[in-house]
């Protein structure tokens, strides 16, 4: 008899365990997590898209809502070869603890399209997404489910979304969707809300762990939009950052690296690889490499299933600060634990972005705008409050902080579903 090996845990499969192991220590009713370990709603669409050349090519998108409970749901929209229904499913209910554990008044939505959009014009990329939107437009709308950019996509993909919707109905709905360029009813903070958030996450923890974040060695794994703010903003106080790395591969130096230099570069459309010191100033290194440094602080800030048990038994941090969504795999999870590393969980730590969604959503509803500061001080203070509240539970439970998370989330989703009851 042959012996297979395992097939890698899938995003679906790392949330449905996550929520399930949280649902036993709850002693939650089997029909409630049975409820939450499916989304409530899928919508798969296959549509074409003319492309430059004259022919007919097509898509697929999906937009998948999780639990509205709470509130509209809420969640990005990726672009991606990898996109596929099991993933869209999790990110959604991620997107519902998410919400939940900064306690926000939404639920978790998710959508993409399978597509790599690098590999198309813009005009072909501005086609599809304004075809997409028409698709899902049956079931998004701003008090129903607002789309935001993820991986991707952007601000200008937002507002192609927006406008194709807005069409739709006859006057212009700048409250479909979030992460709209500024003039279009976007927010000011929002391109960096989740890299802020992050790094707002990572000094409570490290004032909870007793690490100096001044002088604290990092290392960020993907170097796009989350990871680079959160790098900057991390050399900004203080800390080493001494490797980052992209789609390409990473580069190291014990010594730190200029983030200052590498995020302009980045913010002009260069990769790590294309800068004119490669090779000289720093240590060529693979994405895999970088997760198992000796470094104070990781930063997985690329994709989910990163930190797999065989990665996780050879890490050598003393923290884990999840930006990416699902990073750590629920075998790779259980590794971290039994070797006494502290993870800050995705739900928590990436928050940001979707808390500066929402203050975008209420300031398009209200037409009425904020500062950049006053922005960026509202979402201090809620990534704080929620920090420590979920470390309060964590310690109250004698549990990790993910499962403090998990608990803190689910109590308030789980209540309000009581509260509202069941239909008729």
């Amino acid at each position: 008899m042959t012996n297979q090996l395992a097939q890698p845990e899938s995003a679906y499969e790392t949330a449905q365990s996550q929520l399930r192991s949280v649902a036993m220590m709850l002693d939650l009713d089997a029909g409630v997590t049975e409820l939450l370990a499916s989304p409530k709603r899928e919508l798969t669409v296959r549509f074409p898209v003319r492309m430059d050349d004259g022919t007919t090519r097509v898509f697929t998108g999906y937009r998948v809502q999780h639990n509205e409970a709470r509130g509209p749901v809420k969640g990005g929209l990726r672009y991606s070869p990898l996109v596929n229904l099991d993933e869209v499913r999790a990110l959604a209910m991620w997107m519902t603890w998410k919400c939940a554990v900064v306690n926000i008044p939404y639920g978790g939505a998710k959508g993409g399209v399978t597509v790599d959009p690098r590999a198309i014009s813009e005009a072909e990329l501005e086609r599809m997404t304004r075809r997409y939107a028409a698709e899902i437009s049956i079931i998004i709308g701003p008090e129903k489910d607002i789309p935001a950019p993820d991986v991707g996509t952007d601000g200008r993909i937002m507002g192609w979304f927006m406008d194709t919707y807005s069409m739709m109905h006859g006057h212009s709905v700048p409250g479909v969707v979030t992460g709209k360029p500024v003039e279009l009813g976007g927010s000011f903070g929002r391109i960096e809300a989740t890299g802020r958030g992050v790094a707002y996450i990572t000094a409570e923890a490290c004032k909870r762990q007793r690490i100096n974040l001044r002088g604290a060695t990092v290392a960020v794994q993907g170097f796009g939009n989350v990871g680079s703010v959160t790098a900057r903003l991390l050399a900004q106080s203080g800390a080493k950052v001494v490797a980052v790395s992209d789609s390409r591969g990473g580069i190291y130096n014990p010594n730190g690296l200029d983030i200052e230099d590498h995020y302009a570069r980045r913010k002009e459309g260069g990769l790590l690889g294309d800068h004119p010191n490669h090779g000289v100033d720093h240590d060529d290194i693979t994405n895999e490499d970088l997760l198992t440094l000796p470094v104070d602080i990781l930063i997985p800030a690329a994709l989910e299933g990163q930190i797999t048990d065989q990665i996780a038994s050879r890490v050598r941090c003393k923290m884990v600060v999840e930006a990416a969504n699902g990073p750590t795999t629920a075998a790779g999870d259980t590794v971290l634990a039994e070797r006494g590393i502290y993870v800050v969980p995705d739900i928590l730590a990436n928050a940001g972005g979707v808390v500066v969604s929402y203050f975008e959503w209420v300031q398009d509803l209200q037409s009425f705008f904020w500062e950049e500061k006053e922005v960026n001080s509202r979402l201090e203070r809620i990534m704080v409050n929620a920090f420590n509240e979920v470390a309060s539970m964590a310690e109250q439970r004698i549990v990790r902080l993910r499962q403090g998370a998990y608990i803190v989330a689910l109590k308030r989703v789980v209540d309000a579903m009581k509260m509202r009851g069941i239909y008729p």
